[in-house]
């Protein structure tokens, strides 16, 4: 197979385009630009793209498909070359399903927490000795790279985004898969941008619960209340499973999981991650795991890079970083840190970073979302608003759409590091929640510049 990428540089888009390079593809792509660590993943691959641009030479009769990204425009001259010369266009999720239909397709959706329980279940199938395929949008310890497509696996476990698929499919990712097994963690209003009514963002995932194949099973968050309703007229072919969360209790800045058996100890915390412990054990009952090895696999599960992911510790303060962007992430991410470690101040810093968060009118979304923060900073990098093309925003706005008189707001970086690094550090821990860069901060380097001081 002769495959073309359009917008290669996606972070599952460069991932499919590695696992067709090991299946024996021959793949290439393009992007207008590709940043870390999908410029380093594609060059030990042999398929980043010598240039950046689009290139109409580039598409040719002897492909045999062309898969699309929706970073891509209506207008890509390489799409249009490639529709002129009629060969097969897919979007990601259409592709992995064209390649997985002869498989037990298991797909977790939600508006937020679907990347870790995805990654819980890749962990969990994996310590118990399940041949799996997978896809999913961060690197997950013990996997190397984002997505595995292969001919022995019967399995394969699929992050399930809403947003849209391609430019020219455009509808929810997640509809492609017709899931056997499939889980929905939550609705909560994101990506306005092409949501733009909230009702028709919620409808997303009532299709998506009648798509799961007739026999299979549909389980959802059961203290959810969009879910509640979707659910309470469901009429789908599945079997609906409501789930709750783990039982747990938290010692010295310890969680443990308690269960019928005993307990078990965890890496992961948060009432928002014992929710998603338990959807995950919902999904992997279905297919054979027990709970005695369900929760002693979970016990070594470190999270997802970026969702939740410590960057450093001392004895008297830790660092973490998460991808926390919408409002119910935001929110279930400041009251974890402040559950997991209730005896210590907690410095919040989120940045202001997607379509959703930058709009003026959605902001009110966050309100109270930081109250538990002992110090709440909130971060807007003004070059990446200038390539979004969104309007300046009033640092005073954000002030009052967050509900925190004490909030401090900063556009430069420099400034950011200045205000961390001039804190008090002792009995106080810092949370960096973004799914953006901070204006190019090294994360890494300012936590253990904070770790270092004490």
């Amino acid at each position: 197979m002769n495959v073309h990428f359009i917008a290669i540089g996606g972070a599952v888009m460069h991932s499919l385009a590695i696992a067709l390079k090991r299946q024996g593809y021959q793949v290439l792509g393009s992007d207008d630009k590709i940043a870390d660590p999908a410029r380093t993943n594609l060059g030990k691959e042999g398929i980043l793209p010598e240039t950046e641009g689009f290139f109409p030479e580039k598409i040719h009769a002897g492909l045999d498909a062309v898969i699309l990204g929706m970073h891509a425009r209506i207008d890509n001259p390489e799409l249009l070359r490639a529709q002129e010369l009629k060969i097969p266009i897919y979007s990601f999720p259409h592709y992995i399903y064209e390649v997985s239909k002869n498989k037990k397709r298991i797909v977790i959706a939600g508006s937020h927490g679907k990347t870790t329980i995805t990654s819980m279940v890749m962990h969990v199938l994996h310590e118990c000795g399940r041949d799996i395929d997978y896809m999913v949008g961060a690197k997950v310890k013990g996997f190397d790279t984002g997505v595995r497509l292969s001919e022995s696996a019967e399995i394969i476990v699929i992050e399930g985004d809403e947003y849209l698929a391609s430019p020219i499919e455009r509808e929810s990712k997640f509809m492609f898969y017709h899931p056997h097994i499939a889980l929905i963690t939550g609705v909560a209003w994101d990506h306005i941008n092409v949501f733009p009514v909230y009702d028709g963002y919620v409808n997303q995932f009532r299709k998506f619960a009648n798509s799961v194949e007739a026999g299979g099973s549909m389980s959802y968050y059961a203290g959810d209340k969009e879910l509640q309703r979707i659910f309470a007229d469901y009429s789908g072919a599945a079997r609906a499973i409501p789930y709750t969360s783990a039982s747990y209790e938290v010692r010295d800045n310890k969680t443990y999981v308690k269960t019928a058996e005993g307990e078990y100890p965890m890496v992961v915390f948060g009432t928002h991650n014992m929710q998603n412990m338990e959807g995950a054990r919902t999904v992997c009952r279905e297919v054979g795991i027990s709970d005695h090895d369900f929760y002693t696999a979970m016990s070594t599960f470190e999270g997802a890079a970026n969702r939740l992911e410590k960057l450093g510790e001392n004895a008297h303060t830790v660092v973490y970083k998460d991808f926390a962007h919408s409002p119910s992430k935001l929110q279930a991410t400041v009251n974890a840190m402040k559950e997991q470690y209730p005896t210590r101040r907690l410095t919040a810093v989120m940045e202001l970073h997607t379509f959703s968060s930058l709009n003026k009118d959605f902001l009110q979304e966050y309100h109270g979302g930081m109250d538990k923060a002992d110090t709440a900073v909130v971060f807007i990098d003004h070059e990446a608003m200038k390539l979004k093309q969104m309007p300046p925003l009033d640092p005073a706005l954000i002030i009052s759409s967050f509900g925190r008189d004490d909030m401090r707001v900063f556009s430069e970086k420099e400034k950011l590091q200045e205000f961390l690094l001039s804190q008090d550090w002792h009995e106080n821990n810092l949370l960096l929640m973004t799914s953006g860069q901070f204006g190019g901060m090294d994360v890494k380097s300012m936590a253990q510049t904070i770790i270092s001081k004490l």
